[in-house]
């Protein structure tokens, strides 16, 4: 977790953007992925010098090569640990003439990293604003994977604003929650056809390294974590360079971060190989219907974005894969014939194992749809016997634009279940459902089937969801309780009615009484 210290460290860089010009927050994270990329650079490079120095041979593997650039400038001099101390005008003479020019001959490189930046523009405007972000960025400590992955998780959090084609942020206690349901393993290969900036890669690999630790351990499984076990699409190459990026800097040597219209290419080579989709697919997005994969619309003949998502998850998960994903509420519901057919689908030819009803504050300040999340197993083969429903009312933040914290930060999240605290007080769990959700889900196949239609969660037998024309929406089979209310006896109420027509009786003949002595 990042002190106050390093957070106020950051703020001044992002504040040191504003105040020079550069106000698009997409530009910023950009501009400094690009100045932590030349870092990262520069200590590889140490490393290998310091490696050839002690074992007394020659450098394997030079990053930045002997002898001079195009413009003769010695490629040494491109380091980070060099350039950050020349004056203000020299450095960004080097950055801007030599080293970004650098960086885009680096394609040929086979790790991510340096395949996205194949592109990389220097837009930071002038030398006095470059100086300053180099120094406080050469103040950030990097040695450590946790404090770099949190330092740009925090970044990426500054963004408040929605990118294009409706890409937004997940919040991360959202992703987490949907990475411990879906528990991931060892041996996953896990997927994120809609990837952005790589959170639900990222948490899983957080979880991986909490939870099997000793994969690192066994060189076939590390070299499956490092080089296998991610995958992420997007067609928004910024996203590209900063989703990869985010792994690295969480400790993944080379994901396959790649360029790729998922919806508006055929999948024959990807089909059935992913044991693990995890996404947040855009919603509404805009699409070249003539362009869509025809796969995709021999499954589900639609325009919808999210309902074709689904049917490419079907299409690159294995048999027995599993997946998370958030959709919109809309696909629970739907009447069109794409929207009960996918869903159908799901009930009858896969596995559908649940479905958490998100708040409908989670997603703002970006967008304010009511979503939920989808918990399936593709079997080909059916399996689905009851469905895991549960009502999230709260997540441990206000539903308003603000989205501000309503507990203590160490009951926020999923941390209560992680610190062997699977319960919190009653008012706690009114403000920050996760830790329920978590613990309820552990105990679908057993205690859950107890449960009432009136609770938070409940299990409906495949049977009704059919008889229901497929309706998943929770609001179809939950139970309202209403209040019970306290009859009297009739004889007590008509004895009150009769003391009342006496009372008004009376009152009418002094009424009468006193229009008599009147007139």
């Amino acid at each position: 977790m990042l002190t106050g210290d390093l957070k106020s460290k950051i703020d001044q860089i992002w504040n040191a953007f504003w105040s020079g010009g550069i106000a698009n927050p997409i530009e910023v994270i950009e501009q400094i992925t690009y100045l932590l990329f030349l870092r990262r650079l520069d200590d590889l490079h140490t490393l290998e010098e310091n490696k050839a120095t002690r074992l007394k041979k020659t450098m394997e593997r030079r990053i930045f090569p002997e002898g001079a650039d195009a413009r003769g400038r010695a490629y040494d001099t491109l380091r980070w640990s060099r350039f950050k101390n020349e004056a203000p005008s020299e450095m960004f003479v080097i950055l801007g003439e030599h080293v970004f020019p650098f960086l885009r001959t680096l394609g040929s490189d086979d790790s991510t990293y340096a395949h996205h930046m194949k592109d990389a523009r220097f837009t930071i405007p002038t030398p006095a604003l470059l100086a300053k972000v180099v120094d406080l960025l050469d103040a950030v400590p990097m040695d450590n994977r946790d404090t770099k992955g949190d330092l740009y998780e925090y970044m990426l959090g500054k963004i408040a604003s929605a990118g294009q084609n409706g890409q937004f942020r997940t919040p991360r206690h959202i992703i987490q929650l949907m990475v411990e349901m879906t528990a991931p393993t060892p041996t996953d290969t896990i997927c994120d056809p809609a990837s952005g900036t790589c959170g639900f890669l990222v948490a899983a690999g957080e979880y991986l390294r909490q939870a099997h630790p000793a994969l690192f351990h066994d060189a076939k499984l590390n070299k499956h974590f490092n080089h296998a076990m991610f995958h992420g699409y997007d067609f928004d190459n910024t996203m590209l360079r900063i989703g990869s990026m985010n792994m690295m800097l969480h400790g993944v040597d080379n994901p396959a971060i790649t360029y790729r219209d998922s919806l508006g290419q055929e999948h024959g080579a990807e089909e059935g190989r992913y044991s693990l989709v995890l996404a947040n697919p855009p919603f509404a997005g805009s699409l070249d219907y003539e362009n869509v994969a025809k796969d995709l619309l021999q499954t589900v003949k639609t325009k919808k974005t999210e309902l074709l998502f689904l049917a490419l998850f079907l299409r690159l998960l294995k048999p027995g894969g599993r997946a998370a994903v958030i959709v919109p509420d809309g696909v629970l519901f739907g009447s069109s014939t794409a929207h009960k057919a996918l869903r159908k689908m799901l009930v009858e030819d896969q596995k559908l194992d649940g479905i958490v009803s998100l708040p409908g504050g989670v997603f703002k300040p970006y967008a304010g749809v009511s979503t939920a999340i989808l918990f399936f197993t593709k079997t080909n083969s059916g399996g689905t016997d009851n469905v895991w429903f549960y009502d999230m009312q709260a997540d441990g933040y206000s539903l308003d634009d603000k989205r501000q914290p309503l507990v203590p930060e160490d009951k926020l999240g999923l941390q209560p279940s992680r610190n062997g605290r699977d319960q919190l007080s009653k008012e706690e769990h009114v403000k920050n459902n996760l830790p329920d959700v978590l613990t309820r889900w552990a105990e679908r196949e057993g205690k859950e089937h107890k449960r009432s239609r009136t609770e938070q969660s409940f299990c409906v037998p495949k049977a009704d969801i059919a008889a229901n024309g497929y309706d998943l929406s929770i609001n179809r089979y939950k139970e309202v309780v209403h209040a019970a209310v306290a009859h009297r006896a009739p004889s007590e109420i008509l004895s009150e009615l009769a003391k009342l027509e006496d009372e008004i009786a009376r009152g009418m003949k002094v009424l009468e009484g006193m229009l008599v002595k009147k007139v």
